[in-house]
């Protein structure tokens, strides 16, 4: 079974990290506790940065939260990452065999279910902050 990728939780992790730690962070420190290679790393910044929740200083390195930890949740997080593929957490198989009634039919059946799933996710992850995850970890 395919997972959902792990940029997620990388990004989670760098952001907590940024949080919690003062100072400079470069992106060798980063990769180091997340256990990933640096270039990993950059690409999530990149994202996180993107998406307007970190500043980044090239170079000599070091990044800081644009928006305080209570400010920042999870579906931020998640959105960010581009956890999902066109906006669907879920795919269904192509090409059913539409002379079967379960092929004709299992797309729309299966896909109102699915986009409640990915909503009720999507409305547990704005739920928690950056900062709720941090208090239970210091």
């Amino acid at each position: 079974m395919k997972q959902i990728s792990t940029r997620f939780s990388m990004a989670v992790h760098t952001l907590s990290l940024i949080a919690v730690s003062p100072g400079e962070l470069t992106g060798d420190f980063i990769a180091g506790s997340v256990n990933t290679n640096p270039v990993v790393i950059r690409r999530i910044m990149g994202m996180l940065k993107k998406a307007g929740l970190v500043d980044v200083r090239p170079g000599v390195g070091g990044a800081s939260l644009r928006r305080a930890p209570e400010d920042i949740t999870l579906l931020d997080v998640y959105r960010a990452v581009h956890v999902t593929e066109e906006n669907q957490l879920f795919r269904i198989h192509n090409d059913a065999n539409i002379r079967c009634q379960v092929g004709r039919n299992i797309e729309a059946v299966l896909q109102s279910e699915l986009v409640e799933a990915q909503t009720a996710l999507e409305q547990r992850l704005a739920q928690t902050s950056l900062n709720d995850l941090i208090a239970r970890f210091i």
